[in-house]
């Protein structure tokens, strides 16, 4: 049975409101939109073209810009197999000073897409490792701190958002150790001068 108009925007607008307003084409073929009324939309501004199969309502972009807005389109973009990670993590979660010009996701080995736009590093996290946020998913303040760690971020990067998450109580100095140690002896060694910096 096909939805009429009204029946379809208002399926779509439901799973994009959870996503701050951004869809893929195969949701909008799964609210009742055919390939062909999604040309119609796109070419008539109705939506916006982020990138290949990936829209956003237009309404949303007049809205206040919360800063993560990226993150969900990346999320899309991977089919919700990318996670926000290292260095982007530590800014999501407002920990010390990291500010990368890429955004870091680490998806599973298997992942195939490519973008200059992203850093991708390969892993299978657990759930303990993720947070989920509204349209996205990204590593836990520990995760984030260790995986930065071990793949050799800033020293003074880590020192921040080490004792940030201290002072906030995200995070105590054996966790932090132990989520290092999980990660190998490079990780272990940043979390340690950065610990060593706090006393």
């Amino acid at each position: 049975m096909l939805k009429d108009g009204t029946d379809s925007r208002a399926a779509l607008w439901r799973t994009a409101a959870g996503q701050r307003g951004y869809f893929t084409a195969a949701q909008a073929v799964d609210a009742g939109y055919s390939y062909q009324a999604q040309r119609y939309h796109a070419q008539h501004g109705n939506w916006l073209v982020i990138d290949r199969a990936l829209y956003r309502f237009r309404e949303f972009s007049d809205l206040p810009d919360e800063g993560d807005e990226q993150l969900v389109r990346w999320s899309l973009w991977s089919k919700g197999r990318a996670v926000v990670s290292h260095a982007t993590a530590l800014a999501t979660h407002d920990l010390g000073t990291a500010n990368p010009a890429r955004i870091h996701l680490t998806v599973p080995r298997g992942f195939r897409q490519k973008s200059d736009a992203v850093v991708l590093h390969r892993a299978e996290l657990t759930q303990s490792d993720v947070e989920d946020r509204m349209g996205y998913r990204v590593t836990t303040p520990l995760r984030a701190i260790a995986e930065c760690a071990a793949a050799g971020e800033d020293q003074d990067v880590l020192d921040g958002a080490v004792s940030e998450a201290l002072e906030r109580g995200v995070a105590s100095r054996r966790r932090l150790l132990h989520a290092a140690q999980l990660l190998g002896p490079r990780a272990e060694l940043g979390v340690e001068r950065a610990l060593g910096a706090m006393s």
